[in-house]
């Protein structure tokens, strides 16, 4: 049991669970229109975590791929923090490939493309966070606020200027596209504040449909 599973009931993520399932239902067609592919989503995994706990988690998942790609973007609301992405280097890759109708082809056989790629996963970063965070806002009756997403060259810069009292959520993803499936983590770094806050919004939401 992690050390802030307290502030996060079973019964909390579950909502939280169903609620990112809608909202990576509105992501795939915003997928689709934006990069012409349908990727199917899912969210099997939710944890709260501390903050200090986030880089054991990664070395045992992420973090262990040196090409993984880190897209984080941050956002203001009732529920205040930054959103974080992080894909496999093969998904970057892939999806460079897609883009340049090159479909027919192994993507090792491409000469990469560096700003198309990021560019790509950009993109893909402010659909998927933004679909998070704006369901989360939409469904329990708040508002938020977004920056511009941003590229982190760095693994290391993950850790970087963030709080030690902050409070992860970490959803694993299940992503499944035409000839690739992968996994993801979607990371909201937020604080206890918040987490009172969407702890006490997820359950107003559950009583309104009772």
């Amino acid at each position: 049991m992690n050390d802030k599973d307290y502030l996060f009931s079973d019964g909390d993520k579950d909502i939280l669970g169903e609620i990112m399932n809608i909202a990576f239902g509105n992501a795939t067609a915003s997928l689709f229109d934006t990069i012409g592919l349908y990727v199917e989503l899912k969210v099997p995994d939710i944890q709260v975590i501390s903050i200090l706990e986030l880089t054991e988690h990664f070395q045992n998942a992420v973090l262990k791929d040196k090409n993984s790609s880190i897209i984080e973007q941050e956002f203001s609301g009732d529920l205040d923090g930054s959103g974080i992405l992080l894909l496999p280097g093969m998904a970057g890759n892939y999806l460079q490939s897609r883009l340049l109708d090159k479909e027919q082809h192994d993507s090792s056989d491409l000469l990469p493309d560096v700003k198309l790629e990021k560019d790509t996963l950009l993109e893909i970063g402010n659909i998927l966070i933004g679909a998070c965070i704006g369901k989360i806002s939409e469904l329990l009756d708040s508002s938020v606020n977004y920056s511009s997403p941003q590229f982190l060259d760095s693994k290391g810069d993950i850790f970087k200027s963030i709080d030690p009292s902050q409070i992860a959520i970490s959803m694993k993803m299940a992503f499944k596209l035409k000839q690739l499936d992968f996994s993801g983590f979607l990371l909201l770094l937020t604080n206890e504040e918040s987490i009172e806050w969407l702890c006490k919004a997820l359950n107003d939401f559950m009583v309104s449909y009772e």
